[in-house]
């Protein structure tokens, strides 16, 4: 094999007056022209190497000017079909002064014949883009440091780690190779195996538990990659149903080994729960009520006996390690949303996310709120699918519900964009008919109305439905679930023919 005659320093050129310090500090940095080198010339010499390589190196990783301006030209004829080889790359590059101080095309010619087998191709490709990460680290580093020297009004130091930790955990998503296309084979074998992680795990669920058994027996759970929405009028108990999910699966949390050898929740899960609406303290005392049974607007006035506060007490100590997370910050844009689901995902583990509620999230649309909440929604499927995780977001339903007699609310109640039905896997709709038939309470004086009434209302008190209006991978329909208002807490509702069974 032809060696390559060493390269110049390799330094990108350094602008006039450039000081012999700012040389030294670019020396520095870290890279590799050797394996520039080789990875160049296997391209040159064979085409498919760059298939291989290009979802994780990109012009902007080499080190070397000249090489950056290489690969791109190569890439460029690659991706029309023509053909990238030193001969046809030398009309392009003939006249770059860099190349010229390499020897001109020869330099070309000496990189094919120094190539090294294709096998290797993606090591070297995996080095590059390392070098080039640490590379952006040590600038990052640097403009941290310039930033904070500098002492001005406009730039408080709040705003500067806020900067910085975007930047920071951006260049952190960075160089995620590109799944493509994966044969029909592979894609089985994952079926099937996610297939027999159902028939091992005991009640056959494919997904989490929500400790609802019907709700479980309709969904099969909660899957991941899978965008659900829970969509109710105001007052139905959309928030309740939402944090009494996510209390079940985060007490339900058990850490072990999973079938494929990593380790992670075989129970439950983590719940990142984003709470726009209410705040975190509010979210928590609505736990506690329901774990503790103590009514949630005595524990807002403080109207508790001895027993009940103990019982608090003793519900708070059980649930602190609990594995739920409540962020409650107002208005968050959507790409917050993303950022932090993977901070947290990283530091923590996640393996559901709880959005309340959908119409409070910012999109960077300006044009119309339709297509704000297009995007909202896009970006909710986007993250599911990306952190392998169900995200379940709560939405508001239109004022239409109300002017019809059955109340009931169906897919066309979705507010503000059609992109919501469109995006989700299962759409399902919290309904309690009780609070409708309480404002039909007739008058004292109307004996037979009343009585009427009163049978309807034993009928439906304590009861709940969810309404299944769209699921991609089950069957639609309605689920009953009891409902107690004092300790805002849904369960699982025993039929008349279920007596005697254990829940």
């Amino acid at each position: 094999m032809t060696e390559i005659t060493p390269l110049r320093s390799a330094l990108p050129a350094t602008q006039g007056g450039a000081t012999a310090e700012t040389a030294a500090t670019a020396e520095a940095l870290p890279h590799n022209i050797e394996a520039e080198q080789q990875l160049l010339g296997a391209i040159l010499t064979n085409n498919d190497v760059y298939d291989r390589i290009s979802s994780l190196v990109k012009a902007e990783h080499f080190y070397d000017p000249v090489h950056a301006r290489i690969f791109e030209i190569a890439a460029a004829r690659i991706q029309k079909n023509a053909l990238a080889s030193p001969v046809t790359l030398k009309a392009f590059l003939e006249d770059d002064p860099g190349l010229k101080e390499l020897g001109g095309p020869a330099y070309l010619a000496r990189l094919a014949g120094a190539a090294i087998s294709a096998f290797a191709a993606r090591d070297y490709a995996q080095m590059l883009y390392d070098l080039a990460v640490r590379r952006e680290l040590i600038a990052l580093g640097r403009d941290i440091s310039a930033k904070a020297a500098k002492v001005d009004v406009a730039s408080e130091p709040k705003e500067q780690i806020v900067e910085a930790e975007q930047r920071l955990y951006k260049l952190g998503e960075q160089g995620v190779a590109e799944r493509g296309f994966q044969s029909f084979l592979k894609a089985v074998t994952d079926a099937v195996n996610v297939a027999n992680a159902a028939y091992q795990r005991d009640g056959g669920l494919a997904g989490i538990s929500t400790g609802l058994t019907d709700l479980d027996r309709k969904l099969g759970g909660l899957h991941p990659s899978d965008l659900l929405i829970l969509a109710g009028r105001p007052s139905m108990g959309k928030t309740s149903l939402a944090t009494n999910i996510a209390f079940n699966i985060a007490k339900a949390y058990r850490r072990g080994r999973l079938p494929d050898g990593s380790e992670g929740a075989v129970e439950g899960g983590v719940v990142g729960f984003y709470s726009l609406e209410m705040s975190a303290e509010q979210l928590a005392a609505r736990i506690l009520s329901e774990a503790s049974e103590v009514p949630s607007e005595q524990i807002r006035r403080g109207d508790m006996t001895e027993a009940e506060f103990r019982r608090f007490v003793d519900a708070a100590k059980s649930l602190e390690a609990c594995p739920l997370y409540i962020d409650d910050t107002p208005a968050l844009p959507i790409s917050q949303v993303a950022a932090r689901a993977r901070r947290l995902k990283r530091t923590h583990g996640l393996d559901v996310l709880m959005v309340d509620y959908l119409q409070l999230l910012k999109g960077s649309s300006k044009e119309s709120r339709v297509q704000e909440v297009s995007e909202i929604t896009q970006g909710l499927k986007a993250i599911a699918k990306e952190l392998n995780i169900p995200v379940v977001a709560l939405s508001q339903l239109s004022r239409q519900v109300e002017s019809r007699e059955d109340k009931r609310p169906q897919l066309s109640d979705l507010r503000e964009s059609g992109s919501i039905e469109q995006d989700a896997d299962v759409v399902m709709f919290v309904y309690r008919d009780e609070y409708y038939k309480e404002r039909e309470k007739p008058g004292d004086h109307e004996l037979e109305k009343m009585a009427s009434w009163q049978a309807i209302m034993e009928q439906v008190h304590g009861k709940a439905e969810v309404i299944i209006g769209k699921q991609r991978h089950g069957p639609i329909g309605s689920v009953e679930l009891s409902f107690e208002g004092r300790f805002t807490r849904f369960g699982n509702l025993v039929k008349p023919w279920q007596d005697g069974e254990r829940f």
